[in-house]
């Protein structure tokens, strides 16, 4: 009897020992995310980075730890790695709101507008109506139009990011929240950049047609001005055909009106029989939070000899990393004219809103196209009265520190030539836009 309580005795210790070690062993897995999660948001970003490492390496991964290493990897500045961490995580768990909301995050730090706006609008999809998701769609969006976000926790002039937050920074975030999704709801990145504020931009191009023209060479130069009540930009236009050299002096100026709203204004002078005496338009712009945008507008321009005038408006609308937009162009009755023609642009943006590509095709009677001669006649420079059909492909990048872009076109056009209705003569044209940013 003796030997057997003892035996039993010793199953208790046994048991007993067991039981703490296993406890023991599963302790440093809950502690460690704990722990890389507390470092995390105290500014420890590097030491959480390591030890959330091997803890999403473990075959059955929380989804909390996933997000915070997907997180650590975004405030590192891997946002690629960080891309794909959180695209993994969303194809397995599309209503994840701290997923959602750090991974559109993700995009914003990385200056990826286009794509952040992407996702934005596919989070809306699966959770509904969630006030930080459309703030971050509103931010998203004004990084994809180039124009400044005032509103609480992000501010951005053109491709550049600056914010200001009211909570914590990444620099140094306390833990005081119980959450991963609410903490990352406050997370954001400190001030690192100086406002871009201007731009010079120069600009030169050549058309070559198949038969009856000579070759025509323009070249612009431009300063671009960002203010805070909106852009201003002057140009000089140069243009060489048919022997003779013309300057036109222009201004642009983009104001803004409210928030969602701006206009765009423009007014061209020359004293050269190349381009219109004058020329005046200007749109009024409506950003939709939901990525629609709508302008609506109209152009005059002054030739020697006859006034031109015609109403546009546009329809644009971002999704994921592309923009369409459709514009048209209907000149008014009083010219006994009714005819529209229309452009139609579709531009697929990389890694943020100053690195795209696209194409543009047009037909109609277009109201913008360069000028030609008919013999020892020049045409005006807005054919309102000739059929055309034209396609251009465009696309821009920029350098590493994002100061220089640099800007490729090619287009050919068909045109129906003034003096033999029915027949029609080709071009095609190249060009190349520098710019800088200071």
């Amino acid at each position: 009897m003796k030997k057997s309580r003892v035996h039993i005795l010793l199953l208790v210790l046994l048991s007993l020992v067991y039981n703490k070690a296993s406890s023991q062993a599963m302790q440093p897995t809950i502690s460690s995310f704990e722990t890389a999660y507390a470092l995390a948001y105290e500014g420890k970003t590097n030491t959480a980075h390591k030890m959330l490492s091997n803890l999403v390496n473990e075959p059955e991964t929380e989804i909390e730890t996933s997000v915070l290493w997907a997180s650590t990897l975004s405030w590192r500045g891997d946002y690629n790695l960080a891309r794909s961490e959180f695209n993994n995580i969303l194809s397995k768990n599309k209503t994840h709101r701290a997923a959602w909301i750090s991974a559109v995050k993700n995009e914003l730090y990385a200056k990826n507008y286009a794509t952040a706006l992407g996702l934005a609008n596919k989070a809306l999809i699966h959770i509904e109506n969630d006030q930080e998701i459309v703030r971050l769609q509103a931010v998203a969006t004004d990084g994809v139009n180039g124009t400044e976000y005032d509103s609480d926790g992000w501010f951005n002039v053109e491709s550049t990011v600056h914010t200001k937050f009211t909570g914590v920074k990444k620099s140094s975030p306390t833990f005081n929240e119980t959450t991963v999704a609410e903490m990352e709801s406050v997370h954001t990145t400190p001030v690192t950049e100086e406002k871009l504020k201007n731009t010079v931009m120069v600009n030169s191009a050549v058309t070559f047609f198949d038969k009856r023209f000579d070759p025509i060479t323009t070249s612009s130069i431009s300063y671009k001005r960002q203010t805070p009540y909106g852009t201003l930009i002057p140009r000089i236009n140069n243009s060489n055909r048919v022997g003779k050299n013309g300057i036109q002096l222009d201004l642009d100026l983009y104001p803004k009106i409210a928030k969602g709203f701006y206009a765009y204004i423009n007014y061209g002078y020359s004293e050269s029989d190349l381009y219109p005496n004058h020329k005046v338009g200007g749109d009024v712009y409506y950003n939709h939070k939901n990525g629609i945008e709508f302008s609506a507008g109209g152009r005059f321009i002054n030739f020697a000899t006859k006034n031109v005038k015609y109403i546009t408006n546009s329809l644009g609308y971002y999704t994921g990393n592309y923009y369409f937009s459709l514009r048209s162009y209907i000149t008014p009755e009083s010219d006994n004219l009714t005819n529209v023609s229309g452009n139609l642009l579709v531009r697929k943006y990389l890694k943020d809103a100053k690195n795209y590509m696209g194409l543009n095709v047009g037909v109609g009677f277009s109201p913008e196209l360069r000028q030609f001669t008919s013999g020892d006649q020049l045409l005006a420079e807005t054919l309102l009265y000739i059929e055309s059909q034209r396609l251009s492909f465009e696309y821009q990048f920029t350098s590493k520190n994002n100061l220089n872009a640099y800007k490729t076109n090619i287009g050919v056009l068909r045109q129906e030539q003034s003096f033999d209705p029915g027949s029609y003569f080709y071009s095609i044209s190249a060009g190349l836009t520098y710019e800088f940013n200071f």
